[in-house]
Formats: structure tokens, sequence, C-alpha cells
């Protein structure tokens, strides 16, 4: 009877270390998942303009304070492994829209970063723009944690920064939408990969004990995908004709 309990424990556990790493698997690569069908609507498309790359650096910034952050708080590797993977994404977002915007361009007018003009931050015309503001921005960042390391205060507030900026995430989006008065050219299934993204991510936080700044953000994220779930509902050509 020992013998049986002892194998029934072992295979509770072995399922258990199966279920832990498929769902930190999904943790890493998860959040690049909802950008594959925008990906693909901006391909078929060829126009970017319903798509907000200021999601692109949010996400940007927000994973390269989150690196920094782990180096002064080391909490799950998984999450490390996740911003590496997401900045990844973005870049390859990044890299597309500016392709497809050269493409359609009818002005031979470009806007580069050096050009110093705040009028056009992030809205430059060549993608090693974007490749040379987020290489200055990490510099910058690491000469700073590398010189206040040692401070908690400096340490929480760099994870603070990090989940204050990614919690801000669909923002963009949604004033996209809202200054537009449409949603066309976003793919809905981007923000419902979201939204199922964030509710997954945030229970993860809470059963895994990691840092309140976390799961405190997958909840402000979840609130600002359900906003744009209904700017969907609204902005929509059905919805309106029967608003009248």
């Amino acid at each position: 009877m020992d013998a049986e309990e002892i194998l029934q424990e072992e295979d509770l556990e072995g399922s258990w270390s199966l279920l832990s790493w498929l769902a930190s698997c999904l943790m890493v690569f998860g959040g690049a998942l909802p950008y594959v069908p925008q990906y693909q609507e901006i391909q078929r498309s060829n126009n970017s303009d319903g798509f907000s790359t200021r999601v692109c650096l949010v996400l940007l910034i927000a994973n390269i304070l989150r690196i920094f952050f782990w180096i002064g708080k080391q909490f799950e590797l998984t999450l490390l492994l996740q911003s590496v993977v997401m900045i990844l994404t973005m870049f390859a977002m990044l890299h597309l829209c500016c392709g497809v915007q050269y493409a359609n361009r009818v002005s031979t007018k470009q806007h580069r970063l050096t050009d110093w003009d705040v009028r056009y931050f992030w809205q430059w015309s060549a993608f090693e723009d974007y490749l040379l503001f987020c290489f200055g921005f990490t510099v910058a960042c690491a000469v700073i944690t590398l010189l206040l390391l040692d401070s908690v205060v400096f340490v929480e507030t760099l994870g603070s920064l990090a989940v204050m900026f990614e919690a801000m995430l669909g923002l963009p989006q949604l004033l996209q939408n809202f200054q537009n008065q449409s949603t066309k050219g976003m793919s809905v299934k981007m923000v419902l990969l979201w939204t199922a993204g964030d509710v997954f991510k945030t229970t993860y936080f809470v059963m895994n004990d990691s840092p309140s700044q976390f799961w405190v953000c997958g909840s402000v994220q979840i609130l600002i995908d359900v906003a744009i779930l209904l700017q969907v509902l609204f902005y929509s050509q059905d919805t309106r004709t029967k608003l009248g």
C-alpha cells in the first residue's frame, strides 16, 4: 500500500512538473502570439495604418526595463526569457511596418532620428533608427543600473516602471482607434489573444507569488483590452447603423 501511495505521489509530481513546464513555455512565447494575426493582416493589406507602432515603443521600453529589474532582483527565469522574445517580436513588427510604409510612401521626404524633430518621434522612416534608439536607451539603463544596483529603492522603482509601461501596452492602440473613429486595419484576433494572454499571465503571477508589480500590471492590461474590444463593437459598421 505504501509503495502504491509513493507511486501515485510520484505520478502527481511528474504531472505537475509537466504542467508547470508547459505553463512556463506558454509564458515565454505566448506574449508574442497575438502579433501573428496582426503581422499577417499588415502583410495581406499592405497597410499598417490600423496598427499603432507606439505599442512596440511601450513594449520595448517595458521589457528592456524588466531585464534590468531582473538583474537587480532575480525572479523567475521564465519572465526574463519572455522579455527577450517580446523584444525580438516588436522589432519584427517595426521592420514590417517600416517596409510597408516605405513601399506606400508618396512623398520623398524622410524622417530620421538624427533630425531631432520631436513631432516625428517614433514615426521614423528607417528601421535602423528604431534600433539606434533602443540601443541608446539600453546603454543608458545599463550605466544607471550599474551605478545604483545596490539601492533597493532604485531596483524596486525600476520594476515598477517596467510594469507600469507594460500595463499601458494597449493604450496607444486604444487612442489610435479613438482618433481614427475606427478599428479598421487592427486585428481583432490580436486583441482577443491579448485578453486571453493577460488573464493567463495575471493568474500565473498570483499563483507563483511573483512581485506584486506584475499582477497589478496584468489587471490594468485586462481593463484596457476590454475597452478596445468595446471599441470594436461600437465602431463596427453594423453597430453604427443600428445606433442610427
